[in-house]
């Protein structure tokens, strides 16, 4: 009995290390035949529920050269093809940080009156300070052209180089980006400013989210002093997300929200809507009036 019982274990402890044997086999015959992407781990496949975009930005390298012929294919063209992708990539990164304005007074009737509270100017002043800490040199400030983004552009910049190129642009005013989902009982705009503001920001988005240029060697660090609805639809666009849930994302006043766009065409997120260098007492996400 003890002998067939030894027989037995030695009996199964083969037929496990023959049926992993086989299934590594499977797998590394899959992955050679490029049926699956994605590996969750060596042992099993998986299959996304929504596969990465990779020329979301429309600057993935095979996207811009012009392919070749098959019919006609020679060694030299091919190597000229290749010499031509590898021009094409981009070989830095491209940093944004996404600064929400401080609080500000909502009882201005027009975008002029709605300045920075007391609290405000507060906010913005520590977030400036933050961003100094960073020791990063930066590139270029664009300032949403509204009041209360403006102001803390101002005060931000008080705290950096003096050299750093500022830009105002209009893409990026607050606005409504797209229909939520869900909706939101207390925050109801028309329904044009979804299809007038939702044109605008996606404009926005182009014109800033997006791989560095070929001829761009060194990493750039870019900052966009503007609004909530903006950047959290630029945060779930960037990251591929559905765009109606942006207003399932909370940003405070002077908060950072920090994404990094890889040579690849990757996008990471790094922090969203940070406010860890304030004191709670300095923290707020709703306007009051003053």
């Amino acid at each position: 009995m003890a002998t067939w019982s030894r027989f037995q274990k030695i009996a199964i402890i083969s037929l496990g290390a023959v049926g992993g044997g086989f299934a590594y086999y499977q797998i590394n015959s899959t992955r050679n035949d490029k049926k699956f992407d994605v590996y969750n781990s060596w042992t099993t496949n998986y299959t996304p529920t929504v596969k990465w975009d990779k020329n979301w930005d429309h600057r993935e390298p095979e996207c811009i050269v012009k392919p070749l012929r098959s019919d006609s294919v020679k060694p030299e063209d091919e190597n000229k093809y290749n010499e031509q992708i590898e021009k094409a990539k981009s070989k830095a990164v491209r940093h944004l940080f996404l600064i929400r304005h401080g609080q500000y007074n909502v009882e201005g009737l027009t975008d002029k009156e709605r300045i920075l509270t007391e609290l405000g100017r507060k906010q913005a002043d520590l977030t400036g300070q933050r961003l100094a800490c960073l020791d990063i040199k930066w590139d270029l400030i664009v300032r949403s052209t509204m009041t209360r983004a403006q102001e803390t552009a101002k005060i931000i910049q008080q705290h950096l180089d003096k050299n750093i190129e500022v830009k105002d642009c209009q893409l990026i005013e607050e606005g409504a980006p797209v229909p939520p989902e869900p909706p939101v009982g207390h925050w109801r705009p028309e329904p044009r400013q979804f299809f007038q503001d939702g044109a605008r920001i996606e404009a926005a988005f182009r014109r800033y989210f997006h791989r560095a240029p070929p001829e761009q060697t060194q990493d750039s660090y870019t900052l966009l002093v503007c609004h909530a609805n903006v950047i959290r639809f630029f945060v779930c666009k960037a990251l591929q997300f559905p765009p109606e849930g942006w207003l399932r994302i909370a940003l405070n006043h002077g908060s950072i929200t920090w994404v990094s766009i890889l040579p690849s065409g990757n996008v990471v997120l790094r922090t969203l809507g940070e406010t860890g260098h304030m004191e709670p007492k300095f923290i707020s996400s709703r306007n009051y009036p003053t």
